[in-house]
């Protein structure tokens, strides 16, 4: 089974998500003055959204100072965004962003916070994933 990291603003939006799916995960902090977190096993990423009408800056500052290290990149496994319909084409940008990057899947999407839904959705696709690239584990 693999890890989680997220990356969440000052709203807490995906925080809230991360702590209802109640699976382990490390934060990427919200300062760029803090220290980054180091998985030592592989991960989901799971990243909200933040782009402009045009779709520029989907993807957060930190979340790509954290991606652009080699030793964290090579232990990504696959991507989860997070974001807001009401952006139309731009909703969830980030997954499809990171996602291309990086050459790993965007696996899913959720909006705001995510409902109970959601979390049942992504608890039960992340076990899914997790067999699926460690077929030995189960």
């Amino acid at each position: 089974m693999g890890g989680l990291v997220y990356y969440s603003s000052a709203s807490g939006n995906t925080a809230r998500f991360v702590d209802r799916l109640g699976l382990p995960a490390l934060r990427i902090p919200v300062r760029a003055a803090d220290p980054m977190p180091a998985p030592g096993q592989p991960y989901v990423l799971i990243c909200p959204t933040y782009a402009d009408g045009l779709g520029r800056g989907a993807v957060p500052k930190q979340v790509i100072a954290f991606l652009n290290d080699p030793a964290r990149r090579a232990l990504l496994r696959g991507v989860i965004a997070g974001g807001n319909r009401n952006f139309g084409q731009t909703f969830a940008l980030s997954g499809r962003v990171i996602a291309e990057k990086c050459n790993v899947p965007w696996l899913t999407s959720f909006e705001l916070a995510g409902t109970e839904a959601d979390i049942a959705r992504i608890r039960a696709g992340l076990d899914q994933f997790w067999r699926m690239e460690c077929p030995t584990a189960a």
